[in-house]
């Protein structure tokens, strides 16, 4: 970490205002909240063993019903639920070449994982900040074992395709016989860009990944829904993996917990996105995607990242008000970027 890293750090952990609602709360605070939780849930005696029961299986048990799946595993990690969905589904079809964009967080953010453990080929279905189509999909030949699409693309500035181009991957998918998995670390995020049920979204795919510690806001966790046959793979990938843990309480309450309070609010938080992307785009800043998909976009401006980083810090240590992350260099030389995640109502 750079010292003007750590310098951002510390003036965000002071800071004492947090418009955009990420505000840093401590351990003590954080396993009483979920001590509570688990209490007005109903869980004051009943636990979870090794992945089963209790906490554990009522939230499993829920995230299949929500996006209408006959069944979901908890992981404690999405790069362990996603590399396992991966797995199961190219052990089934006989090939390890896995169809994807090249900025999907398997390839930028997993130290060459996907490679190194499971031996997946991957053939690129898109290039930079374009999401994946039909079309693209139609331009790889021979078998694939997988393809997976990332709802947002988040490192597209959390890009979404929309609807028609996505009804239309799904059906190139399934007349190709290739399984198509969904990355939906922040799928909760984008249910009000299609203004769709979840189940309906989720029926587009046949097994798809959800976070739990991104919008929801739980201390960690995520899960894969799909069929029942697929799912009793995962729990033994899950096992082999060294991700079924004596207790699991932590993660299950915690999801349980934003499943109630922080989903019903996704909505609130999107239009809250766009209102705060409509007045920096007013001040001369550029966002991206313009209006934003989710609550979640770029914000670009020319200048020096280190500079205007220093600045902000600055603004922060006066003010005790929050921002979301550091400036960093953009693509295009002379200017910078930041992301933005909003989880607040901002007026």
């Amino acid at each position: 970490m750079s010292e003007l890293e750590d310098r951002f750090r510390q003036a965000y952990r002071a800071c004492t205002t947090f418009p955009l609602g990420h505000a840093p709360e401590s351990p003590v605070a954080s396993l009483r909240r979920l001590a509570a939780a688990a209490d007005q849930l109903g869980f004051d005696d009943e636990v979870d063993s090794y992945g089963e029961r209790g906490p554990v299986e009522r939230l499993e048990r829920e995230v299949a019903q929500l996006l209408g799946k006959p069944d979901a595993v908890l992981f404690v990690s999405g790069v362990m639920a996603q590399q396992a969905a991966l797995r199961a589904w190219c052990d089934r079809t006989g090939s390890r070449r896995v169809a994807l964009p090249d900025l999907s967080h398997l390839l930028v953010h997993e130290e060459d994982g996907p490679r190194r453990v499971h031996g997946f080929e991957m053939e690129l279905l898109t290039v930079g900040r374009e999401v994946p189509t039909a079309s693209h999909l139609d331009r790889i030949p021979g078998r694939l074992g997988a393809v997976l699409v990332e709802l947002p693309l988040r490192d597209a500035g959390c890009l979404l395709p929309t609807w028609e181009e996505l009804v239309a991957l799904s059906d190139a998918a399934r007349r190709r016989g290739v399984p198509l998995h969904v990355d939906g670390a922040r799928l909760w995020e984008s249910q009000p860009f299609y203004d769709r049920p979840l189940p309906e979204i989720a029926g587009l795919v046949d097994s798809i990944y959800v976070s739990l510690y991104k919008g929801l806001a739980a201390p960690s966790g995520a899960l894969v829904a799909g069929p029942e046959d697929l799912t009793a793979e995962l729990r033994v990938w899950r096992r082999r993996l060294g991700g079924t843990l004596y207790r699991m309480t932590t993660q299950a309450v915690g999801g349980l917990v934003g499943l109630r309070d922080a989903l019903p609010l996704m909505g609130e938080y999107v239009a809250s996105a766009r209102r705060l992307a409509g007045a920096l785009e007013a001040r001369g800043l550029r966002c991206t995607p313009s209006p934003p998909h989710t609550n979640t976009f770029l914000v670009h401006v020319e200048g020096d990242a280190e500079t205007l980083t220093a600045r902000l810090v600055d603004r922060m240590q006066e003010d005790r008000v929050s921002a979301s992350w550091p400036w960093r260099p953009a693509d295009v030389p002379g200017w910078a970027v930041t992301e933005v995640a909003v989880a607040a109502a901002v007026s």
